[in-house]
């Protein structure tokens, strides 16, 4: 037994695997040491505060709205069938991006800082639209990506009816 395949069953992937791991570990200690530096007691409450915002108000609202389109999917496919459709991912996939791009945005979106002007030499009114632009972007993208998936996918279904079409009628 070779001491790479040892390592794999020992540890689970590949020693590249566990390097990268190290490295990106070793990058958050050197970001949190950076980060830490200037107002310490300031971004020890953001941290506090972001995750209780996340674990008590965040995280219930988007698993009920996660379930209601779960919820939504299944109905067309029967009620009481297994897990969720992989097409709930064509919601879920738009929804998230678009989430987090209004989070990281969120202040330049809702118009609370105007200091930001001079910097991205634009107006302040025009992050909103162009957010939801870039929102609708998103799920007209998703809901072709899902039409052409759903025409691929049933193409041989089509043709064997086709064929069974063409097969009576030869018959008559």
């Amino acid at each position: 037994m070779s001491g790479t395949t040892a390592f794999r069953r020992r540890y689970g992937a590949s020693p590249l695997h566990l390097l990268l791991v190290l490295a990106s570990f070793a990058l958050a200690v050197y970001a949190g040491v950076r980060l830490l530096k200037g107002d310490t007691l300031g971004v020890a409450l953001w941290f506090v505060g972001a995750a209780l915002l996340h674990d008590l108000v965040l995280l219930p609202l988007y698993s009920v709205t996660d379930r209601a389109v779960q919820l939504l999917f299944r109905g067309r496919a029967g009620a009481g069938e297994g897990p969720p459709r992989p097409s709930v991912n064509y919601v879920r996939v738009p929804a998230c991006v678009s989430g987090l791009l209004l989070l990281v945005w969120w202040p330049l979106i809702l118009r609370r800082v105007s200091r930001y002007t001079a910097a991205t030499g634009l107006p302040a009114d025009v992050f909103l639209g162009r957010w939801l632009l870039i929102t609708a972007g998103l799920f007209i993208a998703s809901a072709a990506t899902f039409l052409v998936r759903g025409w691929h996918e049933s193409g041989p279904r089509r043709r064997a009816a086709r064929r069974q079409r063409q097969g009576r009628r030869a018959t008559k």
